[in-house]
This record gives C-alpha cells, structure tokens and sequence, in this order.
C-alpha cells in the first residue's frame, strides 16, 4: 500500500510539474509576440538621417534639449513646442484627469506657458481619460524609458506647437465620458475618445518623432478636422490595423487644407493598412520602409493629393497584398486624383498604380524643404526609428 502511494505521489508530482512547464511555456511564447521598445529589431547597418544629424552627435544635447525643436523638416518644421519655456520634469507617474497633480505628466501638459516636458526616470504610465495637451508643450522621453499605455492616450485637440518625442505608446484604450481638465482654469466634460495612440483633432504645427506606437483600439496617428503642418517622423510602427488617418471623412471638406510630411518611418511587420490613408489634403510620403503590409500601404478617398518619393516598399508574400495603392471610390471615379511614385523601390512583387495629371510637388517653404535620399538607403536611414536608448554627455 505504501508502494502504491508513493507511486501515486511521483505521478502526481510530475503531472503538476509538467502543467506548470506547459503553461509557462504558452504564456512565454504568447506574450513575445507583442513586440515592445526593447526587442523589436533594430538593422545593425545605420546612417544618420536629416533629422538625428541636426542633434545626435552633439554630446550636450541633455543641456540644451530645446535645440531639437530646430530639428525637424517638411510641414510640421514650425513646430516650436516648448522651445521657449522651462523644463518641467515628471516625477510622478500617477494621473488625475480632472485634479492632477504637480510632478504628474498631465499636470504639465495642460499648462498654458510654454512647457519642455521631460521625466526624472524611466516610467510607465497609465492615463485614466486621455491626456489633452495643451498649445506650446514637447514631451521629451531622451535619455529614459518611457511608456503610456493600457489607458486612454493623448489627445491633441484644438491647440498648436506640439512635439512629442521618444515615446512608447501602445495598447491605448478608449476612454469614458467624463470630466478632463484641459487647462489650470478649465475642466470639461468628454464625450469619450476613440482610443487612438496619437489623435491631432484640429490643430497645426505638431511634430510626432522618434515613437514607438503599436496595438491601439483606434488609429496610431490620427490627423483630422482641419489639422495642418505636421510631420510624423523616424517612428517604428507595429502590430495594428488602421495605422494612420489623414483627413477627417469624405464630407469634411474642411481637410482640403491638410497638409502632411511622413518621413523616415519603419512600418514595421503585421500593420494591415493605412500606411497612410488620405482623404482631401496633401500627402509627401518619404524616405519610409514598409515591411510586408497585409492589405495595402498608402490608400485614400475625396481626391487626395500624394506624392510617394523614395519609398522602400517590401510586399509580403500573399498574392493578393502586393499593390501599395487602395482607392476607396466608384470604379473610374480616382483616375483624375494625383498620386505619383518617385525614386521609390518595390520589392517582391510590390507596385504602386499612379494617377492623375499635374505636378504633385510639395511646394515647401525654404525652412520645410529638404531633399529625399535614394531609396536605396532607407533601412540604414530607419534602422533607429522609434524611441532612442540616449545617455546625457554621449552621443545618441
């Protein structure tokens, strides 16, 4: 009988053992197919674009962060954020969206003087409504780790002069009616947002750089209700389907004025589409890479204007998602639409289908100009999109 027990005992053991291995294993396995600032992969073979040349081999830039405000090019090149502000520092990485507190992210961002935004220490965030930002404010994640995510995430709505750099945002959520404070003096009552990483709702000079953004319960950048002069750049995008939106609908005409520079970005693996998708306005498309979109890469309605310039576009190998280009409309109804491919480079089967007639030039101001690289030396040019691991006193 002792035997049997014994035995009994062993079998159970190693029935409990092997369980636990089991569903370690599944969870190791689930949770490494979400990518995250630290592992996704980063190309050995880099070169410095327009935009890190002006400030990464400066060993001083954490004594003069406000320089990277000079920095950025195409639309959103007027930018200033907090350039001319002081620097608030985040100590607190709790949030109150309708009483925050001073040291806390969201106190900062509502302040109506000009803010440089930065954070004492590596820091995890989670938002309980979205963030409002107000005009005049950079929010610098250099030289920490910084992640907003599973919450609400930031909204930038009505307001102008907005850089947000070296952020992680992923996993945002929608966010509940309520009351969110927008101002020191100002509290008002949300309907809700739609949980989009980065929503810029009729707003102008805003910069978005340098982030991670994946896996939102919307968009990853959104750029709508007469928003203009923007310029997202050097961000690696991961893990969603409609990436970013440029233009409100088809009956906000409002969106003809819109004008968008996407530059130096990664479009990293299992994005579906909206690489962007445009409706009225104007899109220069640029210096990009696109890793195996899996419906299509830049798609529109409402007679976009496009210009698609030195693009390195990797189609996957589904037969079936090797165009770069999606039209939404009758079936003749976009053959007047221009939308051009330039110096691009298609690999694996990848095509881009142009139309229209007429110049699609982005007609820049000598301080938004800048000339787009060949293609073929965009993996090197986006092998350090997303947040940067920057030291203070070294080079970044």
């Amino acid at each position: 009988m002792a035997i049997n027990n014994q035995a009994s005992l062993f079998i159970l053991s190693w029935l409990l053992a092997y369980c636990i291995l089991t569903y370690s294993a599944n969870a190791s396995s689930k949770s490494s197919k979400k990518t995250s600032t630290t592992n996704y992969p980063r190309p050995s073979n880099k070169l410095m674009n327009q935009i890190d040349s002006c400030w990464r081999s400066n060993p001083n830039w954490a004594s003069n962060r406000q320089a990277l405000a000079d920095c950025a090019i195409g639309f959103g090149s007027s930018a200033t954020g907090g350039k001319y502000g002081s620097i608030y520092v985040v100590t607190d990485s709790s949030d109150d969206p309708i009483n925050p507190k001073p040291g806390t992210l969201r106190y900062g961002a509502i302040q109506t003087e000009p803010l440089w935004i930065t954070f004492q220490g590596d820091m995890s965030i989670t938002l309980k409504n979205e963030l409002m930002v107000n005009s005049y404010k950079t929010i610098d994640g250099r030289g920490t780790r910084v992640e907003i995510s599973n919450g609400p995430c930031i909204s930038i709505d009505g307001v102008n002069h907005v850089i947000i750099h070296g952020i992680s945002i992923h996993d945002c959520k929608p966010g509940s009616p309520g009351m969110v404070r927008s101002s020191p003096d100002h509290v008002g009552h949300r309907l809700g947002c739609d949980g989009d990483s980065i929503a810029i709702f009729s707003s102008s000079n805003v910069w978005v750089d340098h982030c991670y953004l994946a896996r939102a319960a919307d968009g990853l950048v959104d750029v709508t209700h007469g928003s203009n002069l923007v310029t997202v750049s050097n961000n690696y995008f991961t893990q969603h389907d409609k990436v970013m939106l440029l233009g409100h609908n088809d009956a906000f005409t409002a969106d003809k004025s819109m004008k968008v520079t996407v530059v130096f970005n990664h479009f990293g693996p299992q994005l579906v589409q909206r690489l962007p998708r445009v409706r009225y306005g104007y899109a220069h498309v640029a210096n990009n890479k696109y890793d195996q979109w899996l419906m299509y890469a830049i798609g529109g309605s409402a007679d976009p204007t496009i210009l698609s310039e030195n693009n390195y576009f990797m189609a996957s190998n589904d037969a079936t998602a090797k165009q770069v280009t999606k039209r939404e409309t009758t079936p003749n109804g976009w053959k007047s639409w221009k939308w051009r491919s330039t110096g691009d480079i298609f690999l694996n089967g990848a095509y881009f289908v142009p139309s229209g007639y007429g110049s699609t030039a982005p007609n820049y101001l000598n301080s938004q100009s800048f000339v787009a690289a060949p293609a073929s030396s965009v993996p090197a040019l986006t092998s350090d999109a997303g947040p940067l691991f920057c030291v203070p006193s070294q080079q970044c």
